[in-house]
């Protein structure tokens, strides 16, 4: 007989009656009542035991934590906090626990601590319904591009080449790294190294991907990518997912309306299949935000924010006109932002993104043709000399959520960029052959899938929207 998981329990209620399910142990009161879950839904089944059909053996060594398969019949509930209640038949211990060693007890934890015990953390209500959250999230990221034609790619993870130019890498060798090989200028010998050459992890599949869309026309990639940026904040991983579709015969406009109708499907596809998730995470954010002053606060709660994206077009303006506003902005002119813009080519800031969005046009805002120094050799030249076409979408409550551009397709111009950011054309060969042969206009954007999860679930920190985080210094379980 298949297992019966909870959710279906909860979503079907009167198709049930006599059944047998499996589940830990969220709490356990009056030595008579078990909330109990089985990871399928951020609600707890309550069962009521009874004494005279239980052994006391049994009773003894309940506690929270502990696997329990359960079997009785489902009634409605005549206490609060739950409509249905599980009346026990019989109730079998599947695997203990030991109460005065088990770390997630059924008070309030820090994230702090959870994780130190992310092979635990998953038991907890707020760390399952992000999960959830992200499973369903990557579900309809496959969803979207598999009914828009797209193809799916899986890009080198091991790569020779630095997409970004910016020499964050993580190396791949078998080298002995006490001992290894110099050639007569005391350089390290790669040649003699597993791959012949020097080899890192990707920091992005965006090259490879291009490689592909000129032949296929659609494809995206969605996997691991990694970052040695020595960076502490609660926006940064060194290891992460990235999604990085690639458009062939796409201009930048073209990019812009595809990554707008993309962001709004998959987090109105969530939104649909996550109720109770959603509902939990909100009453979550509530709280809060209600401790914070009030001046910090949130002007929308969780939910109302993911419509807020959901149900607004983006707003779209150029990388000059959102400088002109940020400069004649109050906090630019009070020096209320901590980076002060002054200038034309200034880098933006999360707190200048999220003031656009927030407070200024109050809407989702698409930035687009910024200056060509800060950003990379791969954005296409625009006609005026200075900028290139490149797009940054921002969000409410977490700035940029999106970096994409029109790919340079004219072979001259990115043999040019190439020299200018010093990126080493032996390496990127094969990427400048792609402009020989039947070069074409294509474009591309790319999402951290942590920072949408993030977004959507309302955490503070990426830390916990990844099962187990990799930062500095931080490589346990």
């Amino acid at each position: 007989m298949p297992l019966i998981r909870l959710v279906e329990v909860f979503n079907n209620p009167s198709n049930f009656k006599n059944i047998t399910v499996n589940g830990w142990v969220r709490t356990f009161r009056a030595n008579k009542f078990v909330a109990l879950n089985d990871g399928s839904t951020v609600n707890n089944l309550q069962c009521v035991i009874d004494f005279e059909k239980t052994d006391e053996k049994i009773l003894k060594k309940i506690a929270s934590g502990v696997a329990l398969k359960v079997k009785g019949e489902l009634v409605k509930s005549l206490g609060k906090g739950q409509d249905y209640e599980l009346l026990v038949d019989t109730i079998k211990i599947i695997g203990e626990s030991d109460p005065e060693l088990y770390p997630i007890q059924p008070k309030k934890h820090s994230f702090e601590f959870l994780r130190e015990k992310a092979h635990l953390r998953i038991r907890t209500s707020t760390m399952s319904c992000i999960m959830r959250i992200r499973s369903v999230l990557a579900f309809a990221i496959h969803e979207f591009f598999r009914k828009e034609s797209f193809f799916y790619v899986n890009t080198p993870i091991i790569t020779g080449s630095d997409a970004e130019g910016a020499g964050e890498m993580f190396r791949v060798t078998t080298l002995d790294p006490k001992n290894p090989p110099f050639d007569k200028y005391k350089n390290i010998e790669f040649k003699k190294d597993f791959f012949g050459k020097e080899t890192s992890l990707t920091v992005s599949g965006q090259l490879e991907a291009e490689a592909y869309a000129l032949g296929l026309g659609n494809v995206y990639t969605f996997g691991p990518t990694f970052r040695a940026e020595n960076s502490n904040t609660s926006r940064h991983l060194s290891e992460f997912w990235m999604i990085e579709p690639e458009m062939a015969f796409y201009d930048l406009n073209d990019n812009m309306n595809f990554a707008e109708k993309f962001l709004k499907y998959i987090l109105k596809y969530s939104l649909s299949n996550c109720p109770d998730d959603f509902t939990f995470l909100n009453d979550r954010y509530a709280k809060e935000e209600d401790k914070k002053p009030k001046i910090e606060r949130s002007e929308m709660g969780l939910i109302e924010k993911i419509n807020f994206v959901i149900n607004q077009k983006f707003k779209r303006i150029t990388y000059s006109e959102a400088i002109d506003i940020l400069r004649n902005s109050k906090p630019n002119k009070k020096k209320k932002f901590e980076y002060l813009i002054q200038e034309w080519g200034s880098d933006l800031q999360s707190e200048h993104e999220r003031f656009l969005v927030e407070k200024y046009f109050k809407s989702p805002v698409i930035i687009y043709d910024y200056p060509s120094k800060i950003k990379a050799f791969y954005m296409r030249a625009n006609s005026d000399g200075k900028t290139v076409g490149a797009m940054d979408i921002l969000f409410p409550g977490i700035g940029e959520i999106v970096g994409g551009s029109q790919r340079e397709e004219r072979l001259d111009i990115l043999e040019k960029r190439i020299s200018e950011f010093g990126v080493d054309k032996k390496e990127l060969w094969w990427y400048l052959e792609l402009r020989k042969f039947g070069s074409t206009p294509h474009s591309g954007f790319g999402l951290g899938f942590e920072r949408l999860v993030q977004f959507a679930t309302g955490m503070s920190n990426i830390r916990e929207v990844i099962p187990f985080p990799r930062t500095p210094n931080n490589a346990s379980f």
